[in-house]
């Protein structure tokens, strides 16, 4: 799965950007990562999001145990890889019917926060137990809400490109072509939205820390994230404050 996202929609995070990188691209420009990732993979779909970016998925190369979906309800766009363990659970406790799947799941849950709130978002996607990561974009407020569960069982990877555009993959070679050396692995047990940036799930109340990455040849890379320990920060609920577009906001 694939999802490049304009900088003015989700903004990367600046730890990300490595110095000295050539061989990052824009990806967005005349559809480039969306017509390599098509190259690799055939029979592949894209979305486009008009001036807000892209995602596309496909069903080829895809490790049986660990499945891509892409669902769509209303104005709510969601690419989904793994499986939830507690289904039966989440179906009942979102009202849905029994054949809903993960990606449907999520939605009602990203839906749930946005219009029903006041819910803290770590809660929420600590409730999903399984193997996943996802990609959500809303075309109504044109906001993100990413996540990778807590063992990064998944593989998930993010990155920035020569425009600041960020491009996220489960394959890291197509988050390369865009994005040269500013890459990373997605944090595990984090979620990332357009308008709270980066946060651990699993440690709501610790801020997180950037540390950079080096390659083989000594060269920084990109960033890896880990929950600070030493830091903490206030625990405050999400208020709806009347526009879909600020569910996701919430104090540092």
């Amino acid at each position: 799965m694939l999802a490049v996202f304009d900088k003015s929609v989700a903004k990367s995070p600046d730890a990300l950007n490595a110095p000295d990188n050539p061989q990052a691209v824009s990806a967005l420009k005349d559809g480039f990562l969306p017509n390599h990732f098509a190259s690799v993979y055939p029979g592949s779909v894209s979305i486009s999001l008009g001036s807000s970016g892209v995602m596309a998925y496909s069903l080829e190369k895809q490790n049986p145990l660990l499945p891509r979906l892409f669902a769509v309800v209303d104005d709510i766009f969601c690419l989904f890889q793994g499986h939830i363990e507690n289904i039966a659970v989440l179906k009942q406790q979102y009202g849905l019917n029994k054949t809903a799947n993960e990606g449907i799941i999520v939605i009602e849950a990203y839906r749930t926060l946005r219009d029903r709130g006041p819910y803290p978002p770590d809660q929420v996607v600590r409730d999903i137990q399984g193997k996943f990561s996802f990609i959500i974009y809303d075309s109504s407020s044109k906001a993100t809400f990413i996540a990778s569960d807590a063992d990064g069982c998944v593989p998930f990877f993010w990155g920035t490109d020569a425009e600041s555009h960020l491009v996220l993959a489960d394959d890291v070679e197509t988050v390369k072509k865009g994005c040269g050396k500013s890459f990373a692995p997605f944090p595990k047990g984090c979620f990332f939205s357009s308008t709270g940036g980066l946060k651990s799930y699993e440690h709501p109340l610790n801020e997180l820390k950037a540390m950079p990455q080096v390659d083989s040849s000594g060269q920084v890379c990109g960033a890896t994230f880990s929950v600070d320990v030493e830091t903490k920060k206030e625990s405050t609920g999400m208020k709806k404050v009347g526009s879909a577009a600020n569910w996701v906001t919430f104090a540092t």
